[in-house]
């Protein structure tokens, strides 16, 4: 026999005959262009929502989709701010909801995320199904744009969520983990099975997600710090008084700001962690007008 808690979800959550239906009602097909693919069961809905931790928070979710997610959200009393790029989208989520959950709290932004400057509130987290073709850039806008954000659990393609919570001198590392570790220390937090997904994608998706920690310094110090680290890894093959000559006008000067941090000059970009990209920055402005390369 069916729990009554069993029947509740039913009623407050989508399922995947719910989702195919509503996006027949918009004669919708998933877009690649959008990295569309909705997820269609409740019980994974469920297991992110209760890995993201915040009930009775503040969130913001990127590319709510069909209402999957922001679903789970709203019902774990979170106060949602859902961005969607896709007009059709955007004007249905709320009489889903309505219809799912009359008591949610859902406001709905008809925005591409990417050029997003404003919310309804303060978001204190983050938790979406990110769009694949965007999901790092999406990220660091809003963690750039909004210093209220403290927690922040998305699904990703599984490539770049290991990119994402990857350490120094790992295959994987790169300049979207140097930039990410900037607010706080980031790990994987689940796997996620693709056939949850309609359309099934073709990749593998997993949860990953941080806990903003100790501040790492002022705006115009990150902003430095993220042009050393795009320096250190446009050239990742080369060694860090070539990779930065451009930044700071030759080798030879690259090489003194990086003496000074504390950094030797012959090691590559994946050899640091953000402490001594910090060091870089704070060693020599590479946003000072650089000499001519002589190298």
């Amino acid at each position: 026999m069916e729990s009554t808690a069993g029947r509740a979800s039913a009623e407050t959550l989508l399922g995947g005959t719910e989702i195919r239906a509503l996006a027949a009602e918009l004669d919708l097909t998933p877009t690649k262009r959008w990295g569309q693919n909705f997820v269609v069961d409740a019980n994974t809905v469920r297991r992110i929502v209760r890995t993201a931790d915040v009930a009775g928070l503040d969130v913001v979710e990127v590319g709510p989709g069909l209402g999957s997610l922001t679903l789970g959200l709203t019902e774990a009393g979170a106060r949602v701010a859902a961005v969607e790029i896709d007009p059709r989208l955007a004007e249905l989520l709320p009489r889903t909801v309505a219809r799912k959950q009359p008591d949610a709290r859902l406001s709905v932004v008809h925005h591409d995320a990417l050029t997003l400057k404003e919310l309804p509130f303060p978001p204190q987290a983050v938790v979406a199904n990110l769009p694949y073709n965007v999901s790092v850039p999406v990220l660091i806008h809003l963690l750039e744009r909004f210093d209220s954000i403290e927690r922040v659990l998305v699904m990703v393609q599984a490539e770049v969520g290991h990119r994402l919570a990857a350490q120094p001198g790992s295959k994987t590392y790169g300049s979207p983990s140097a930039k990410v570790a900037w607010w706080g220390p980031w790990s994987l937090e689940g796997d996620v099975s693709r056939q949850i997904f309609w359309p099934v994608p073709n990749v593998d998706s997993v949860l990953v997600g941080f806990r903003r920690g100790p501040s790492m310094g002022s705006e115009s110090l990150r902003r430095r710090t993220f042009t050393v680290i795009d320096g250190a890894f446009g050239q990742r093959r080369k060694m860090l008084r070539q990779a930065l000559s451009g930044l700071y006008g030759s080798s030879a000067a690259a090489t003194e700001v990086l003496e000074r941090a504390g950094v030797d000059p012959t090691l590559r970009g994946e050899a640091l962690g953000l402490a001594e990209f910090i060091r870089i920055a704070e060693a020599g402005d590479p946003s000072a007008e650089a000499r001519p390369s002589a190298q």
